[in-house]
């Protein structure tokens, strides 16, 4: 039996945001993670480490200046073990283990948003606002950093208290002040938190020729979604020439998803991505084949009815800081195989695997225990997918700088690449917009626009877009028309594999 895992990038630190799971990795023999016996802890745990933590444990829970409770110490013993391995390892206590429970169907109460404790601790960074969620609608943007929760400063709380202050029942509001990179002062958001059914594929089309096809995160459900977006847009013109896929400020989620969505666009039975790690069981090959995508068996009907067109279709992939984990899988194999041109900045650059393993019926802990590759063989891990054309928004410069990556948090993996002789550079086409500085009024404004034209969200299946005031979006369906691009140019490093 495969060793079945997740991707999905701060999964431990979820603020009311989508975690999508099928399978859990189960600690016994036939998936490659043997139980460990007395002896072979005997044999492994130093014994004077050992005894340095009891002795430690004791003395805090005798002498600290309040009283404290095992259970709270354990805890807080495991998360520091964990905690200091990688940003994503995490032990899941009973409240934890049931949210990642709930939120495998997408639907799931909170404000939508996905969060990283900022590199310095100096607050708590959004990495990805979930698109129509609570968040999103009151004007929340990936690189906004969470300065204080309820007027209370965030910087001298752990991420999961942050994260606590963050949630709570259905229909209470919390507000959030944020620094923004460009906003001259804090702005406060009142948000009220909520059920979220979130569907992950909306869709539209830009004229009568070019389909768009939003993707806001990898659920059990979205090849099936996708698959009735494309129908639907094959019906309404059989004669497409071309189509966008937007993933930006897609934070990931199932990896049999992003298989999936992967293998609508290229030749069946393509190897999408593989994964890297210690154990024979982490070293997974995940091609384009029901096997690896098909997790209730109904994707692989769902696949079979989308027209032949869209294998060779003109296709760009818009991706930004927010795209992550999955959405990096699926970025990168259309990018392998030329199937698509990848436009926008440098994604987040989560490429490490998630394996929970239970520890009881309602505890488990959330392991590293391998790494993603690329078809070609390039690493995600900390370095995220390189596009083809540069195409910034307003504030890519600023954001830039605002270090809005998976290599920005504490403790990350390094790129297994970052040294590849191999690696050769190349002129990349950067298209620049006009930048901005916007006051807090006219953020606030431009955010109430925006709710005003939202649809409910639960009610959505319809993608909102803008080509007047969406540069990216405007200039992807230019360069998928055909139109030439600016001669100004950027080098980087792309791996000669």
């Amino acid at each position: 039996m495969r060793l079945k895992t997740i991707s999905k990038f701060v999964l431990g630190a979820v603020c009311g945001s989508l975690v999508t799971l099928s399978i859990y990795a189960t600690a016994d023999e036939q998936n490659g993670i043997t139980p460990i016996n007395s002896q072979q802890m005997a044999n492994t745990i130093p014994v004077d480490d050992v005894n340095n933590f009891a002795k430690v444990y004791a003395i805090t829970k005798n002498y600290y200046v309040e009283s404290v409770n095992d259970t709270k110490l354990m805890k807080g013993a495991i998360d520091g073990m964990l905690n200091n391995l990688d940003p994503h390892s995490d032990y899941l206590d009973a409240d934890d283990f049931k949210q990642l429970s709930e939120m495998t169907s997408g639907s799931f109460a909170g404000l939508g948003i996905e969060v990283s404790r900022d590199k310095g601790n100096g607050g708590v960074k959004v990495v990805a606002p979930i698109y129509g969620t609570p968040a999103y609608l009151a004007g929340v943007q990936s690189g906004d950093l969470i300065v204080k929760i309820n007027g209370v400063p965030v910087s001298g709380l752990s991420l999961d208290e942050a994260i606590k202050r963050m949630r709570g029942k259905e229909g209470t509001k919390v507000v959030i002040t944020v620094a923004r990179a460009n906003s001259l002062k804090p702005i406060d958001f009142t948000i009220t938190r909520a059920k979220i059914a979130v569907r992950s594929v909306q869709s539209t089309m830009l004229n009568p020729d070019y389909a768009y096809i939003r993707i806001t995160n990898f659920q059990a459900d979205t090849s099936n979604e996708l698959a009735l977006a494309l129908n639907k847009a094959y019906k309404t013109n059989p004669h497409l020439k071309g189509l966008v896929l937007d993933l930006r400020d897609d934070p990931g989620g199932l990896l049999q998803s992003a298989v999936g969505v992967s293998g609508v666009f290229l030749p069946k039975d393509s190897l999408v991505v593989y994964t890297d790690g210690r154990l024979a069981s982490a070293k997974q090959k995940y091609y384009a084949s029901p096997n690896d995508y098909d997790i209730d068996g109904t994707q692989q009907a769902s696949m079979n009815s989308i027209p032949a067109i869209f294998k060779t279709l003109p296709m760009v992939v818009l991706v930004n800081q927010g795209t992550a984990s999955a959405s990096e899988i699926v970025s990168g194999a259309l990018q392998d195989y030329k199937r698509a041109r990848i436009l926008g900045v440098k994604t987040f650059g989560k490429g490490s695997v998630q394996t929970v393993i239970p520890l009881s019926k309602d505890t488990a802990i959330k392991l590293t225990t391998a790494l993603y590759y690329t078809p070609k063989g390039r690493s995600i891990q900390a370095e995220g997918i390189k596009p083809d054309v540069i195409i910034q928004s307003e504030y890519s410069d600023i954001l830039d700088s605002w270090d809005v990556t998976e290599a920005s948090l504490d403790h990350h993996i390094d790129n297994p690449n970052a040294l590849d002789k191999n690696a050769k550079l190349e002129s990349v086409p950067i298209i620049r917009p006009a930048k901005q500085i916007m006051t807090q009024e006219e953020i606030k404004a431009k955010a109430d626009a925006k709710m005003k034209k939202m649809p409910k969200v639960a009610d959505q299946s319809l993608a909102q877009v803008d080509l007047k005031n969406d540069f990216q979006l405007d200039w992807a369906l230019n360069i998928i028309e055909g139109k030439p691009l600016p001669v100004e140019s950027s080098t980087l490093a792309k791996s000669a594999k």
